[in-house]
Protein backbone atom coordinates (compact mmCIF):
# COMPACT_ATOMS: atom_id res chain seq x y z
CA UNK A 1 0.00 0.00 0.00
CA UNK A 2 2.66 2.47 -1.01
CA UNK A 3 0.88 4.42 -3.76
CA UNK A 4 -1.76 6.41 -1.89
CA UNK A 5 -3.95 6.36 1.21
CA UNK A 6 -7.33 8.10 1.03
CA UNK A 7 -7.89 9.30 4.60
CA UNK A 8 -11.08 11.27 5.17
CA UNK A 9 -12.65 13.42 7.84
CA UNK A 10 -16.23 13.87 6.63
CA UNK A 11 -15.86 15.61 3.24
CA UNK A 12 -12.20 16.51 3.80
CA UNK A 13 -9.19 14.49 2.73
CA UNK A 14 -5.72 14.38 4.29
CA UNK A 15 -3.02 15.91 2.05
CA UNK A 16 0.56 17.10 2.30
CA UNK A 17 1.24 20.70 1.25
CA UNK A 18 5.01 20.45 1.41
CA UNK A 19 5.70 21.50 -2.19
CA UNK A 20 4.11 23.04 -5.26
CA UNK A 21 1.97 19.93 -5.59
CA UNK A 22 -0.43 18.30 -3.18
CA UNK A 23 0.35 14.73 -2.20
CA UNK A 24 -1.55 11.87 -0.62
CA UNK A 25 0.00 10.04 2.32
CA UNK A 26 1.35 6.52 1.90
CA UNK A 27 1.47 3.82 4.54
CA UNK A 28 5.27 3.97 4.68
CA UNK A 29 5.09 7.75 4.84
CA UNK A 30 2.62 7.64 7.73
CA UNK A 31 4.90 5.35 9.69
CA UNK A 32 7.72 7.87 9.30
CA UNK A 33 5.46 10.86 9.95
CA UNK A 34 4.06 9.63 13.24
CA UNK A 35 6.17 8.39 16.12
CA UNK A 36 7.19 4.72 16.30
CA UNK A 37 5.08 4.10 19.39
CA UNK A 38 1.91 5.31 17.67
CA UNK A 39 2.76 3.52 14.41
CA UNK A 40 1.56 0.24 15.89
CA UNK A 41 -1.97 1.66 15.89
CA UNK A 42 -1.95 1.55 12.09
CA UNK A 43 -2.28 -2.22 12.34
CA UNK A 44 -5.80 -1.68 13.68
CA UNK A 45 -6.77 0.29 10.57
CA UNK A 46 -9.31 -1.32 8.25
CA UNK A 47 -7.69 -0.80 4.85
CA UNK A 48 -9.82 -1.39 1.75
CA UNK A 49 -8.66 -1.32 -1.88
CA UNK A 50 -10.30 1.61 -3.67
CA UNK A 51 -9.09 1.63 -7.30
CA UNK A 52 -6.05 1.92 -9.54
CA UNK A 53 -5.15 4.70 -11.95
CA UNK A 54 -2.11 4.70 -14.25
CA UNK A 55 -0.50 1.79 -12.37
CA UNK A 56 -0.94 3.57 -9.02
CA UNK A 57 -3.11 1.86 -6.40
CA UNK A 58 -5.22 3.70 -3.85
CA UNK A 59 -6.65 2.46 -0.56
CA UNK A 60 -9.26 3.63 1.94
CA UNK A 61 -9.03 3.38 5.67
CA UNK A 62 -12.62 2.51 6.60
CA UNK A 63 -12.17 3.45 10.26
CA UNK A 64 -10.30 6.72 9.66
CA UNK A 65 -13.00 8.87 11.30
CA UNK A 66 -13.52 7.06 14.59
CA UNK A 67 -11.49 5.45 17.33
CA UNK A 68 -7.73 5.35 17.84
CA UNK A 69 -6.86 5.72 14.15
CA UNK A 70 -8.77 9.01 13.89
CA UNK A 71 -7.23 10.25 17.15
CA UNK A 72 -3.77 9.33 15.86
CA UNK A 73 -4.26 11.28 12.63
CA UNK A 74 -5.66 14.33 14.41
CA UNK A 75 -2.70 14.41 16.78
CA UNK A 76 -0.21 14.06 13.92
CA UNK A 77 -1.87 16.86 11.91
CA UNK A 78 -1.73 19.17 14.92
CA UNK A 79 2.03 18.60 15.14
CA UNK A 80 2.93 19.21 11.48
CA UNK A 81 1.57 22.16 9.52
CA UNK A 82 2.51 20.54 6.19
CA UNK A 83 -0.31 18.04 6.65
CA UNK A 84 -3.92 19.13 6.75
CA UNK A 85 -7.45 18.08 5.93
CA UNK A 86 -8.69 19.84 2.78
CA UNK A 87 -12.34 19.96 1.57
CA UNK A 88 -12.51 17.83 -1.59
CA UNK A 89 -14.78 20.34 -3.35
CA UNK A 90 -12.14 23.05 -2.99
CA UNK A 91 -9.50 21.02 -4.81
CA UNK A 92 -10.94 21.75 -8.26
CA UNK A 93 -9.78 25.37 -7.93
CA UNK A 94 -6.44 24.64 -6.26
CA UNK A 95 -3.63 25.09 -8.80
CA UNK A 96 -1.47 22.64 -6.89
CA UNK A 97 -3.93 19.86 -7.72
CA UNK A 98 -3.55 18.31 -11.16
CA UNK A 99 -6.54 17.14 -13.21
CA UNK A 100 -5.53 13.54 -12.55
CA UNK A 101 -5.32 14.11 -8.81
CA UNK A 102 -8.67 15.90 -8.78
CA UNK A 103 -10.20 12.90 -10.55
CA UNK A 104 -8.73 10.58 -7.92
CA UNK A 105 -10.12 12.74 -5.08
CA UNK A 106 -13.61 13.09 -6.58
CA UNK A 107 -13.86 9.37 -7.29
CA UNK A 108 -12.54 8.54 -3.84
CA UNK A 109 -15.14 10.76 -2.18
CA UNK A 110 -17.90 9.07 -4.20
CA UNK A 111 -16.82 5.61 -3.08
CA UNK A 112 -16.04 6.66 0.49
CA UNK A 113 -19.52 8.10 0.95
CA UNK A 114 -20.99 4.85 -0.36
CA UNK A 115 -18.99 2.73 2.07
CA UNK A 116 -19.77 5.06 4.96
CA UNK A 117 -23.50 5.15 4.14
CA UNK A 118 -23.87 1.37 3.93
CA UNK A 119 -22.34 0.02 7.11
CA UNK A 120 -25.56 -1.85 7.83
CA UNK A 121 -28.00 -3.71 5.59
CA UNK A 122 -31.11 -1.76 4.61
CA UNK A 123 -33.20 -4.95 4.65
CA UNK A 124 -32.31 -6.70 7.90
CA UNK A 125 -29.87 -4.40 9.72
CA UNK A 126 -26.96 -6.83 9.54
CA UNK A 127 -23.41 -5.56 9.10
CA UNK A 128 -22.19 -5.19 5.52
CA UNK A 129 -18.79 -6.45 4.39
CA UNK A 130 -16.86 -5.95 1.13
CA UNK A 131 -17.47 -8.68 -1.44
CA UNK A 132 -14.42 -10.69 -2.49
CA UNK A 133 -15.20 -10.95 -6.20
CA UNK A 134 -16.39 -7.49 -7.28
CA UNK A 135 -17.12 -3.94 -6.18
CA UNK A 136 -20.04 -4.69 -3.90
CA UNK A 137 -21.07 -5.07 -0.27
CA UNK A 138 -22.64 -8.24 1.15
CA UNK A 139 -24.84 -8.49 4.23
CA UNK A 140 -23.32 -10.87 6.76
CA UNK A 141 -26.82 -11.91 7.90
CA UNK A 142 -29.24 -12.14 4.96
CA UNK A 143 -26.70 -12.19 2.12
CA UNK A 144 -28.13 -9.18 0.27
CA UNK A 145 -25.60 -7.66 -2.17
CA UNK A 146 -25.55 -3.96 -3.03
CA UNK A 147 -23.50 -2.00 -5.55
CA UNK A 148 -22.21 1.60 -5.55
CA UNK A 149 -24.91 4.13 -6.24
CA UNK A 150 -24.42 6.27 -9.33
CA UNK A 151 -26.85 9.13 -10.00
CA UNK A 152 -27.54 9.83 -13.70
CA UNK A 153 -27.80 13.52 -14.56
CA UNK A 154 -27.70 15.76 -17.62
CA UNK A 155 -25.85 18.95 -18.56
CA UNK A 156 -27.68 20.86 -21.29
CA UNK A 157 -26.33 23.42 -23.73
CA UNK A 158 -29.49 25.12 -25.02
CA UNK A 159 -28.76 26.99 -28.25
CA UNK A 160 -30.54 29.70 -30.23
CA UNK A 161 -28.49 30.23 -33.38
CA UNK A 162 -25.19 31.70 -32.22
CA UNK A 163 -26.40 32.11 -28.65
CA UNK A 164 -26.05 29.74 -25.70
CA UNK A 165 -28.21 29.85 -22.57
CA UNK A 166 -25.80 30.62 -19.72
CA UNK A 167 -27.17 30.18 -16.20
CA UNK A 168 -26.17 30.71 -12.60
CA UNK A 169 -27.57 28.58 -9.82
CA UNK A 170 -29.75 30.20 -7.17
CA UNK A 171 -28.33 28.23 -4.23
CA UNK A 172 -24.58 28.54 -4.79
CA UNK A 173 -22.51 31.04 -2.78
CA UNK A 174 -19.92 31.23 -5.56
CA UNK A 175 -21.25 32.92 -8.71
CA UNK A 176 -20.04 30.78 -11.63
CA UNK A 177 -21.46 30.51 -15.14
CA UNK A 178 -23.18 27.19 -15.76
CA UNK A 179 -25.70 25.39 -17.98
CA UNK A 180 -29.10 23.90 -17.33
CA UNK A 181 -28.66 20.65 -15.42
CA UNK A 182 -30.63 18.10 -13.46
CA UNK A 183 -31.06 14.51 -12.34
CA UNK A 184 -32.85 11.82 -14.33
CA UNK A 185 -36.03 10.55 -12.72
CA UNK A 186 -37.24 6.95 -12.57
CA UNK A 187 -38.83 5.86 -15.85
CA UNK A 188 -37.30 8.74 -17.79
CA UNK A 189 -34.88 8.65 -20.73
CA UNK A 190 -31.93 11.02 -20.76
CA UNK A 191 -33.49 12.92 -23.66
CA UNK A 192 -36.71 13.33 -21.69
CA UNK A 193 -34.67 14.63 -18.77
CA UNK A 194 -33.14 17.26 -21.07
CA UNK A 195 -36.54 18.51 -22.24
CA UNK A 196 -38.04 18.49 -18.74
CA UNK A 197 -35.15 20.27 -17.03
CA UNK A 198 -34.99 23.02 -19.67
CA UNK A 199 -38.75 23.58 -19.35
CA UNK A 200 -38.67 23.56 -15.55
CA UNK A 201 -35.66 25.85 -15.16
CA UNK A 202 -36.01 28.17 -18.14
CA UNK A 203 -39.56 27.70 -19.48
CA UNK A 204 -38.32 26.75 -22.97
CA UNK A 205 -39.28 24.01 -25.38
CA UNK A 206 -36.40 22.31 -27.20
CA UNK A 207 -35.76 20.14 -30.26
CA UNK A 208 -32.82 18.46 -32.02
CA UNK A 209 -31.44 16.98 -28.80
CA UNK A 210 -27.98 15.53 -29.51
CA UNK A 211 -25.50 13.79 -27.26
CA UNK A 212 -22.03 15.27 -26.67
CA UNK A 213 -20.11 13.23 -24.05
CA UNK A 214 -20.21 12.10 -20.41
CA UNK A 215 -18.21 12.67 -17.23
CA UNK A 216 -18.17 11.02 -13.80
CA UNK A 217 -18.60 13.61 -11.06
CA UNK A 218 -17.87 11.96 -7.75
CA UNK A 219 -18.55 14.95 -5.50
CA UNK A 220 -22.26 14.39 -6.17
CA UNK A 221 -22.06 10.66 -6.99
CA UNK A 222 -23.10 11.49 -10.56
CA UNK A 223 -22.52 10.30 -14.07
CA UNK A 224 -23.14 13.42 -16.15
CA UNK A 225 -24.35 13.16 -19.75
CA UNK A 226 -23.85 16.27 -21.83
CA UNK A 227 -26.37 17.25 -24.51
CA UNK A 228 -26.90 20.17 -26.85
CA UNK A 229 -30.36 21.11 -28.09
CA UNK A 230 -32.04 23.95 -30.01
CA UNK A 231 -34.78 26.17 -28.63
CA UNK A 232 -38.11 25.30 -30.22
CA UNK A 233 -40.28 28.33 -30.85
CA UNK A 234 -40.38 31.37 -28.56
CA UNK A 235 -36.89 31.97 -27.04
CA UNK A 236 -38.21 34.12 -24.19
CA UNK A 237 -36.78 32.75 -20.94
CA UNK A 238 -39.14 32.18 -18.00
CA UNK A 239 -36.64 31.49 -15.23
CA UNK A 240 -37.50 29.48 -12.13
CA UNK A 241 -36.11 31.71 -9.34
CA UNK A 242 -35.85 28.74 -6.97
CA UNK A 243 -33.47 26.99 -9.38
CA UNK A 244 -31.62 29.79 -11.15
CA UNK A 245 -30.28 33.19 -10.19
CA UNK A 246 -29.96 34.09 -13.87
CA UNK A 247 -30.48 32.60 -17.34
CA UNK A 248 -29.21 34.72 -20.23
CA UNK A 249 -28.78 34.13 -23.97
CA UNK A 250 -25.08 34.76 -24.59
CA UNK A 251 -23.27 35.27 -27.90
CA UNK A 252 -20.45 32.84 -28.72
CA UNK A 253 -17.71 35.46 -28.47
CA UNK A 254 -18.99 36.62 -25.05
CA UNK A 255 -18.78 33.21 -23.35
CA UNK A 256 -16.22 33.28 -20.52
CA UNK A 257 -16.34 29.74 -19.17
CA UNK A 258 -15.53 28.75 -15.60
CA UNK A 259 -12.46 29.51 -13.45
CA UNK A 260 -11.15 25.94 -13.83
CA UNK A 261 -11.16 23.45 -16.69
CA UNK A 262 -12.27 20.31 -14.85
CA UNK A 263 -15.99 20.22 -15.54
CA UNK A 264 -17.99 18.98 -18.51
CA UNK A 265 -20.05 22.16 -18.16
CA UNK A 266 -17.01 24.33 -18.83
CA UNK A 267 -15.93 22.18 -21.78
CA UNK A 268 -19.38 22.42 -23.34
CA UNK A 269 -19.48 26.19 -22.99
CA UNK A 270 -16.07 26.59 -24.62
CA UNK A 271 -16.91 24.04 -27.32
CA UNK A 272 -19.92 26.14 -28.31
CA UNK A 273 -17.86 29.33 -28.10
CA UNK A 274 -15.43 27.84 -30.62
CA UNK A 275 -18.23 26.64 -32.93
CA UNK A 276 -17.37 22.95 -32.44
CA UNK A 277 -20.60 21.69 -30.89
CA UNK A 278 -22.38 18.76 -32.61
CA UNK A 279 -25.01 20.03 -35.06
Amino acid sequence: MSDGLLLFRKNEILLCEASERLHLPTLDGLREWICDKAADLLHTAAFQYAFAMDQAEYYFCLNDETGPVADLLEEAVSRDEKWKYVPVRELRRDRRCTREMAYVMFTALHLREWYRGNVFCGSCGGRMKPASDERALDCSCCGKRIYPRINPAVIVGVTNGDQLLITRYADRPLAVDALVAGFTEIGETLEETVAREVMEEAGLKVRNIRYYKSQPWGVAADILSGFYCDVDGDPTVHRDPHELKSAVWTQRNEIQGQPDDLSLTNEMMLTFRDGKEPK
